[in-house]
């Protein structure tokens, strides 16, 4: 069938134009001015935390909240140099994620190599979830 890729296909060529960042790089970043960005559902957050002043966008509406021309962005959305790091549990999601978001123009987004998940091995800080959403 022509056209046809499989999701470990989509996958590969998402990340092959990503920086991704490892736990440390992105703990470093986030304290250099980097937004992070928990896109995972609500019951995930409650279940294992989240990242410390991570903003909490759900995956379904992280484009219009991301897109500076959108009227559904977010303050923060202001601007295409925006460094952007989403994560979810362990990395896959994400990265599909970021490649949307560099689809939107955010040349400077990117994700957490394994997630929320290798973020807690490294010792990095988790905080309880709060369940809110932007």
């Amino acid at each position: 069938m022509t056209g046809r890729r499989t999701i470990d296909q989509i996958l590969a060529a998402a990340r092959a134009r990503l920086d991704r960042l490892s736990p440390q790089a992105a703990y470093l970043a986030q304290r250099d001015g980097a937004v992070l960005v928990d896109i995972r559902p609500v019951a995930q957050r409650v279940a294992g935390g989240q990242i410390p002043h991570a903003l909490v966008v759900e995956r379904n509406v992280l484009e219009w909240r991301f897109d500076p021309a959108s009227d559904a962005r977010l303050p923060i959305a202001d601007r295409y140099d925006l460094p952007v790091i989403v994560y979810c549990e362990e990395g896959y999601t994400s990265s599909l994620a970021a490649a949307a978001l560099q689809d939107l123009g955010l040349f400077r987004a990117t994700d957490l190599i394994g997630g929320i998940s290798a973020w807690r091995a490294a010792g990095l800080p988790v905080e309880p979830a709060v369940e809110q959403n932007a």
